[in-house]
């Protein structure tokens, strides 16, 4: 039940994304990125707010109770690097976001070879215990090509790449709910032969 689970909720969460790559284009990829960027703000903020606390309990001097345990004050902290390096990444993200949505179509590209992949691994290990037609290799397949044209000749898809790879996210949401519902079905079948 939890690789049903697990199988809806991944195929799901790539209808949603494909319907909005479809629907919306340019603006999922932006707000993506915005998001992720505040994501990262947020990050050093937080992680700059620690440091400021800490060092200011730090500044006060160090006090025991009976048993040896610091009360306050204490060693100074190391100034948050990363910290600032999140709080950067996140305001550069969040204010420009246009830059990186090429950057952001080609990770999209790449899950989407990731996905394919990991699908023919599950019908590999599915068709050990059932047999599978060859339709269950074909929108794998399709996904892979996809992913490896949008990423190695992006200008193969050049008019509408968003959109041909919300389209393929949407595929590879189908399959793979499809995929679970094969799984599931199999794995009862061998519950009761066992039985």
């Amino acid at each position: 039940m939890k690789i049903l689970q697990s199988s809806f909720f991944r195929g799901i969460c790539a209808i949603i994304i494909g319907i909005l790559l479809i629907e919306y284009r340019e603006q999922t990829l932006e707000w993506i990125t915005i998001a992720i960027g505040v994501l990262f703000f947020i990050s050093g903020v937080v992680s700059l707010s620690e440091y400021f606390a800490t060092k200011k309990l730090s500044d006060k001097p160090e006090v025991f109770d009976p048993d040896g345990k610091l009360i306050s004050g204490g060693p100074k902290p190391h100034f948050p690097i990363l910290g600032i390096a999140s709080l950067l990444l996140g305001a550069i993200l969040a204010l420009m976001a246009s830059t990186f949505i090429t950057s952001l179509t080609y990770i999209i590209s790449g899950m989407l070879i990731i996905g394919a992949i990991s699908q023919f691994v599950f019908l590999a290990n599915m068709s050990k215990y059932a047999y599978l037609g060859f339709y269950y290799w074909i929108m794998p397949s399709v996904i892979l090509i996809i992913g490896i044209i949008a990423i190695v000749y992006p200008t193969a898809i050049a008019t509408a790449p968003l959109f041909v790879i919300g389209l393929c996210m949407l595929l590879y949401g189908v399959v793979e709910c499809i995929n679970g519902l094969k799984a599931n079905k199999c794995r009862q079948e061998k519950l009761k032969e066992n039985i």
